[in-house]
């Protein structure tokens, strides 16, 4: 065993009030060492605690008998052969801490395709049921498992169709490119395959209300058609803007200038969609992407629905594309697990000069709230066609990192375009030179913190992870390791930006997927006790075995254990360790 050195901060909390509250403000603390004493100032916490809840700070040594509870112990470490070959290569603060998200499309659905954007560093593989059959789904699930069981850690998203309003088909297999001038039919007539210039539309009164002049806006752009003539319920067009054509693309219908509201009932989910939604949970996915979000009701209905049908925790991620949803962003967001900020379709809804204050208060609000934000669409556009990108879309890149999103996800730069690898590779070097760049102004400037725990015992571990990541920032750790159950210790620490890399020691599966979402989180897969030193010293053991921390390394421990686990004690830890 490795003699480690340790310094612990604890908080200790019995919950044996009747009803304990505790009105926190918001503080800086005021850290002091004196010999092997910390003493932690919270002189503006303001608050009253009934009779019967104590706190207690103290500083105390490691002991060796600690280590003897490790015999015995069975244990596996799993952490990403990507991300620890840069480990390796980089060090702790050289590991990139945005991830990435890759739509899986025609281009990269081989394995082998698969496993170049897997040692590029794709964190999560995207599902688009809006394309291809469940056969092909399945078959591409199968071979992100392999590659799972080799040694990656990339977690499964799908992402659901929505309503069938917004969706039209002109049948063919892969994109079709749009010429100027080409006149087209649109028509809800039903129909099996493809006829020349014929777009089917999914929803019947998909003309209701459509003028002659309106404009048919396609995947918020890629498009365009202007409406020549009304014929029954079909509309014949001229294509007025040029592009790219893909199968089941999303439309719009302009006016003037402005989006063309319709009134319709159908629902956030469709029936396609719950069958989609089962072939998920069956197929054991690890997030669930919601379109069309206009409330957190459907939000709601969805987990609810989660929690009774599916063996493991499925996260649900609420997409952001309408003018509504933004209206309910905040009761959305605290629905969900997580946001996708679907830049293209919002961009349909909003004027496009508004789309980059509304990406960073989407951003930004998620932060408050603790849940991951992905930005989405166009990215890289022009590598779809392209080897490389123009500087432009590098620039956005660049900016989305520096509002620290959790995630960038690529669409048909790796779905449909034939340098998604490469598209990817911009990614992974654009984040990390901007992370590199953002690390000295994030020790300067913290974010003000939203209070998110209502309870005493959720307020303390909020406090403790506030606390740890301004002392990692503070005292230039080189990592910080968590011990959690469910993953809500990491993510809070994730919330602050620190700038040492976050390990997540956890033994829960679905824990380890779902943090492969979180901004700087590198989840390991761990057996677990009871004992949280005896957890604390067997991580250090096996990290250290693994050759992840070495002699001088200087490491920040926080763990949790929750009050259902320890009866009616609550009890999270802060330990500084040097390695020797």
């Amino acid at each position: 065993m490795a003699e480690v050195s340790a310094m612990m901060i604890r908080a200790c909390c019995n919950f044996v009030a009747k009803t304990s509250v505790l009105d926190v403000k918001r503080s800086d603390s005021r850290l002091s060492v004196i010999g092997r004493t910390v003493w932690c100032d919270r002189g503006r916490m303001k608050g009253s605690v009934v009779t019967g809840v104590k706190a207690a700070m103290q500083v105390d040594l490691e002991d060796d008998e600690r280590l003897k509870r490790l015999d015995g112990l069975e244990a596996t470490l799993g952490l990403d052969v990507v991300a620890e070959r840069e480990l390796k290569e980089k060090g702790f603060l050289g590991m990139r801490k945005t991830k990435f998200v890759c739509t899986i499309g025609p281009a990269c659905c081989a394995i082998e395709d698969l496993e170049k954007l897997a040692l590029e560093g794709m964190n999560i593989a995207r599902l688009n049921m809006c394309h291809n059959k469940k056969e092909w789904h399945y078959d591409v699930i199968r071979k992100i498992k392999k590659l799972n069981e080799k040694g990656f850690c990339i977690s499964v998203m799908i992402d659901t169709e929505g309503s069938q309003i917004h969706v039209v088909d002109h049948g063919a297999p892969s994109s079709v490119k749009v010429e100027d001038g080409s006149n087209w039919l649109f028509t809800a007539e039903k129909f099996e395959g493809s006829r020349p210039f014929t777009v089917q539309a999914s929803y019947e009164g998909f003309s209701e209300g459509i003028q002659v002049g309106d404009s048919i806006v396609i995947d918020g752009g890629m498009a365009s058609f202007e409406v020549m003539e009304k014929i029954g319920n079909d509309l014949s067009c001229k294509c007025t803007d040029p592009g790219l054509f893909l199968p089941r693309a999303k439309c719009s219908f302009w006016r003037d200038g402005r989006l063309v509201m319709r009134k319709h009932e159908s629902p956030t989910l469709s029936s396609k969609d719950w069958s989609d939604i089962e072939f998920g949970i069956s197929e054991g996915v690890d997030f669930i992407a919601l379109s069309f979000v206009n409330s957190a009701d459907s939000v709601k209905h969805l987990k609810s629905y989660l929690s009774a049908k599916s063996a493991k925790s499925v996260r649900v991620l609420a997409k952001i594309e309408s003018l509504e949803s933004l209206q309910n962003l905040e009761e959305i967001i605290k629905a969900s697990d997580g946001i996708m900020v679907a830049r293209g379709d919002l961009g349909v809804e909003i004027p496009l000069e508004q789309i980059p204050a509304v990406q960073e208060e989407i951003t930004s609000v998620c932060r408050e709230l603790n849940k991951p934000v992905i930005v989405a669409s166009q990215l890289l556009e022009s590598m779809v066609e392209y080897p490389t990108p123009t500087r432009a879309e590098v620039a956005d890149v660049s900016e989305v990192v520096r509002q620290y999103a959790d995630a960038l996800m690529l669409s048909g730069e790796s779905a449909i375009g034939a340098y998604g690898q490469k598209a990817l590779s911009v990614l992974q070097i654009a984040s990390s030179r901007m992370e590199l760049w953002s690390r000295e102004e994030n020790t300067k400037h913290f974010l003000p913190q939203h209070q998110l725990g209502v309870s005493l015992h959720d307020r303390i571990a909020e406090e403790i992870c506030n606390s740890a990541a301004e002392l990692a920032n503070k005292l230039s750790v080189d990592a910080i390791f968590v011990l959690t159950k469910q993953g809500h210790m990491a993510s809070l620490l994730s919330r602050n930006r620190p700038s040492p890399p976050i390990f997540a020691l956890t033994d829960d599966d679905s824990t380890r997927m779902a943090l492969n979402l979180q901004w700087g989180v590198f989840p390991l897969r761990i057996d677990l006790s009871d004992d949280i030193e005896a957890n604390i010293s067997r991580g250090i053991e096996l990290v250290k075995s693994k050759g992840l921390v070495k002699q001088g390394d200087f490491v920040l421990m926080v763990s949790e254990i929750s009050p259902a686990r320890a009866a009616s004690m609550a009890s999270q830890s802060i330990q500084l360790k040097s390695i020797v």
